[in-house]
This record gives C-alpha cells, sequence and structure tokens, in this order.
C-alpha cells in the first residue's frame, strides 16, 4: 500500500469517531439546544462583563500617584480583568448545565462548550495578561496547546502516548513525558527562582540599617537558599530519588573539592569577609602588591577594584584573608595626606608654619578634626629648606578627589603673597684655567 494512503486511511480511521459525533449533535435537538445554552450564556457574560468590569475597575485602581505593595498589588489585579468575560460565560453555563441534564439527559455539548470558554481565558492570559517574555513564550507554546488538547478530550491520550515512548541513557530511562515535564517545570522553577532572587535581593539592599556585608552576605545566602529548593523540588517532580542524588553529590563534592582547591577557597574567604565586614563594598584599599582602588563589587569568588582612572581588576578573595590589606575606608572616612615644600635659605623660617597653616585651613575640604594643617620642618636640603604640611580631608586623595593640588596651589599663593622665594638648585662652575683669548 501506498505510505501516502496508509497515512490517510489512519488519519480517517482517528476522525471517524468525531464525525460521527458532530452527525450525532447536528441532528439532535437535544444538542440544538445545548447549542442555544452556550450562546446565550456567551451574550449574558458579555453584557455582564460589558458593566462589571468598570466598575470594578474603578474599585481596584489606586491613585495614580499611590506606590507601595499594596497599589502595587492592586494594579497587578487589574491586569486580570480581561479574564471576566470567558470565566462570566463559564459560570453561567455551569449553572446552566445541571438543568439540561436534568431536562435532555445529555450535556456532552455544554462540557465541549465549557472547555472552550477555558480555551478562550488561556488565550486572554497569554494574549493580553502576560508580560514577562518568558512566561509569554512557556504559555504561548506550552500552555495553549494543553489548553487546545484538553478543550477536544486528547489530553489523556497524548499524555499517554508520550508516556510510552521512552529515552534510554545507559542503564536510565525516562519517558519523554517526563523529559517534557520536567523541562518546563524545571524552567518555570528557575524562572521563579530568578525573579524571586531579585525581589530578595533589592529588598535586602533597601535596608540601610544593615551593614553592606551583612546585606551582601544575606543576598547570597538567599539565592542558595533559593536555587537550592529549586534544584530539590524538580528533582521531586521528575520522580528522582533524592537519596541517590545525596550520595552522587557527596563522592562528586570530594572530586571537587580536590581539583577546585582554590575556587573553594576563594568560596570561604568570600563568606569570612562578608561575616566579619572589615571589607566591603565602597572601602577604599591597598593590597600588598600595591594595587589600590575602590571595591565596587564583592562575588563568591573574587571582589572587583575599581582603581581612579576606571580599571577594573579581579582579585581572588584568598588574597584578602591571607595578605596585608590596607582598608582606608574602615576606621571612618578621615585621612591624613602631606604636601612638600622648600623655600630658599634667606628665608625667616619662624614665619612659614603660621603662613602655610593658615592658607591651607581656609580650604573648604579640609579638616579641622581630628587635626588642623600641621607644618612641621623636614630638613636642610641642598637648595633650601624643607617642609612639609599635613592635613586631614574626608575621602580618598584618587582620581575624584586631587585635594593635594589644591593645597599646592594654596602653599604656592601664600608663599608668594609673603614675598617668601621658593628655591630652585643653582649649580656653580669652577674654572681652574682662564679661558682662551
Amino acid at each position: 500500500m501506498n505510505p501516502i494512503s496508509q497515512y490517510l486511511e489512519q488519519a480517517m480511521g482517528f476522525a471517524q469517531p468525531y464525525l460521527l459525533l458532530a452527525q450525532d449533535w447536528l441532528t439532535s435537538p437535544a444538542a440544538w439546544s445545548q447549542f442555544a445554552l452556550l450562546v446565550v450564556s456567551w451574550l449574558v457574560a458579555g453584557i455582564a462583563a460589558h458593566r462589571i468590569a468598570p466598575r470594578l475597575e474603578r474599585l481596584i485602581a489606586p491613585r495614580p500617584e499611590a506606590k507601595g505593595a499594596f497599589a502595587t498589588a492592586r494594579r497587578f489585579v487589574l491586569r486580570f480583568l480581561p479574564l471576566l468575560l470567558p470565566l462570566l460565560a463559564y459560570g453561567f453555563t455551569a449553572i446552566g448545565e445541571a438543568f439540561t441534564r436534568s431536562v435532555f439527559g445529555s450535556g456532552a455539548v455544554i462540557a465541549f462548550g465549557k472547555r472552550v470558554f477555558l480555551l478562550l481565558a488561556a488565550r486572554a492570559l497569554v494574549r493580553d495578561i502576560l508580560r514577562e517574555p518568558f512566561l509569554r513564550l512557556l504559555g504561548r507554546y506550552v500552555l495553549m496547546p494543553v489548553a487546545l488538547l484538553y478543550t477536544f478530550n486528547l489530553l489523556e491520550p497524548v499524555s499517554a502516548w508520550l508516556d510510552s515512548l521512552t529515552v534510554e541513557l545507559g542503564n536510565i530511562q525516562f519517558s519523554v513525558m517526563a523529559l517534557l515535564r520536567g523541562a518546563i517545570a524545571g524552567s518555570l522553577l528557575f524562572w521563579l527562582g530568578s525573579w524571586s532572587n531579585r525581589q530578595s535581593t533589592d529588598y535586602i539592599k533597601a535596608q540601610e540599617a544593615l551593614r553592606p556585608a551583612t546585606r551582601e552576605l544575606a543576598v547570597k545566602a538567599t539565592e542558595v537558599a533559593i536555587f537550592g529548593a529549586a534544584f530539590l523540588l524538580l528533582m521531586s517532580i521528575m520522580g528522582i530519588d533524592l537519596t541517590a542524588v545525596a550520595v552522587l553529590g557527596g563522592a562528586l563534592g570530594v572530586g571537587v573539592g580536590l581539583g577546585l582547591q582554590q575556587i573553594a577557597a576563594n568560596f570561604v574567604s568570600g563568606v569570612i569577609l562578608l561575616i566579619e565586614g572589615q571589607t566591603t563594598v565602597g572601602d577604599y584599599v591597598e593590597l600588598d602588591g600595591g594595587e589600590t582602588g575602590t571595591i565596587v563589587k564583592m562575588t563568591a569568588r573574587a571582589c572587583v577594584l575599581e582603581t581612579f582612572d576606571g580599571k577594573w581588576i579581579v582579585v581572588p578573595n584568598e588574597h584578602f584573608i591571607t595578605t596585608r590589606v590596607v582598608n582606608y575606608s574602615d576606621q571612618g572616612s578621615a585621612n591624613r595626606y602631606e604636601v612638600e615644600f622648600s623655600v630658599s635659605y634667606d628665608t625667616d623660617i619662624n614665619r612659614v608654619p603660621d603662613l602655610v597653616e593658615a592658607a591651607v585651613g581656609r580650604l573648604p575640604f579640609v579638616l579641622s578634626k581630628p587635626d588642623g594643617p600641621d607644618v612641621e620642618l623636614a630638613g636642610f636640603g641642598d637648595s633650601g629648606i624643607d617642609f612639609v604640611v599635613e592635613y586631614w580631608v574626608n575621602g580618598i586623595d584618587d582620581g575624584k578627589n586631587k585635594y593635594a593640588s589644591h593645597v599646592r596651589f594654596a602653599v604656592w599663593n601664600a608663599l608668594k603673597e609673603a614675598g617668601i622665594e621658593i628655591p630652585y638648585p643653582h649649580r656653580v662652575v669652577e674654572l681652574k684655567s682662564p679661558l682662551p683669548a
């Protein structure tokens, strides 16, 4: 037999019961009465939805300027108003179904109509309500096909057929239905986990009462808990024995621990850093190797430093535990700096401290506490007398805050106004023999 003819014959055999059912419905007064009931239910539902929807919208909708969780929840509920029409039609049909069954002893058309109304509700959900791209994709390619199969009473036969198909991976067998169920449930669970993680992260980082290190630790702990629970729930949905997973995880953990000792050390070091809180996001640090920068990000493996010229340096967490780290921000934001300068040997050096301290103290960023500007005699140089002025500022002298440059300007202007010479190197050349004529 021709393969095409064979497929056509199989298709006709499959469609034969449905053709007979349609013929029976078209010739049965009971079926016509049920069709009429479905049409009336849809019309009544349309009228009711047209009148109820505006009132519900006025009742539920918050004010435009309203904010907060309650206002957000009310706006979220408003998104489900497109479901009002098909659900009302489903409810009115269910009310008339008992009467139809008692009069005609049949309700097949009514049952089919109810499934059609649920299909329309699923269509409205996917088209008008779901806004997340992932959820809309899941609704379009998973929810709608399932609702369509359910409408025509094909969901159970198709599920049984998929359950009979198996995929073998060594000694393990999976049915196609189990794989599809696991893929759908896994994608949905991990999307929910990602969404929950984002919401919890925003909430935790908004808690200003907590230390930055505590907030980072809470964020990491929440992330591990959410995705760990999602993984265990997925294993349970797929019917995988969690005892076997625990044994396999223990063996795998030993292998990973031996092969990835450095990564494990960095992970543990990151947890220690977050618990102690001695180094956190926003601190300006100097490492033992000379690298300096502001910590802009702390991950499970490394910290990211941003230098004053915009470069990012990724430093493993272990370095913050096993090497010397200078934290300029840990004990407070005030830091002391110094600027060197020199004056001529002809200068009355007793005037210099008062002049320079007053000039530097007038700068708006120089602090008077814990100590004001202080000028000290540093030494006697080859070309002049060396001084150094020490000053405290609220911050770090980096690319954004060039404090030293403003201090040097202030020192220069103060000395020039006082007529004090800033020396420069002089060299004396002695000739042992007279110049030729």
